[in-house]
């Protein structure tokens, strides 16, 4: 007996540690038009807010992924017996920086904090939440940095238009009442909407050496 589609596509969600795009899953069953697949996505969702389960189908990174809810994450982590991973104070800055202003390179990432971003940089590059897009064509040709995918999964974050205002970030850095941390928000904001031309970029792979 067949299977119903939606449970098929529930499987291949449960089995994928990455969130799976439409596409993928339409790769996995060739048979079957995108826009059944995007019903039986649509059915799993209601299915699961019906039955109000721990967990829920949701639209991050570009893709889909079976998810726990927050609600549940103190059992988890005990469970687990872990803390989550946390990001220091100049690591979100950092990241932030470049969430908001990529592509870009390490001198405007230390002109907005004004100290050293080399060791955040490789710290950020390790954990996969930035990288390297290729070299700005300017002497020197230095690196320029970008966010990731699993920036946007850390996150919960369908794609890059779905970041927060900057003025909402201070919910993501405590610290950003200081005078310090304002100056930080007010220079992504200003050199943002004077950035008008794109950079030229030439695409390396797996350059990870020049932070």
């Amino acid at each position: 007996m067949e299977k119903p589609l939606k449970l098929i596509i529930e499987a291949l969600l449960f089995a994928s540690p990455d969130p799976l795009s439409q596409k993928e899953m339409g790769n996995c069953l060739p048979e079957i038009p995108l826009l059944e697949i995007k019903d039986a996505l649509a059915e799993l969702q209601v299915d699961y807010q019906a039955l109000d389960r721990s967990f829920t189908v949701e639209e991050v990174a570009g893709g889909f992924h079976l998810r726990t809810k927050s609600f549940y994450a103190p059992y988890i982590l005990k469970m687990l017996r872990n803390s989550p991973a946390r990001l220091s104070r100049a690591a979100l800055e950092t990241l932030a920086i470049v969430a908001y202003k990529q592509p870009v390179i390490r001198q405007e990432i230390e002109r907005i904090r004004g100290v050293d971003a080399g060791g955040v940089l490789r710290t950020l590059l390790e954990k996969n939440l930035v990288k390297i897009m290729g070299r700005k064509a300017i002497p020197g040709r230095p690196l320029i940095y970008g966010t990731t995918r699993k920036f946007l999964e850390v996150f919960d974050l369908k794609n890059l238009d779905s970041l927060p205002k900057l003025k909402e970030i201070s919910d993501l850095i405590p610290s950003m009442e200081s005078p310090h941390q304002t100056s930080i928000q007010e220079q992504i904001e200003q050199e943002k909407e004077g950035k008008d031309g794109k950079l030229q970029v030439e695409t390396k792979q797996d350059e990870r050496n020049d932070i």
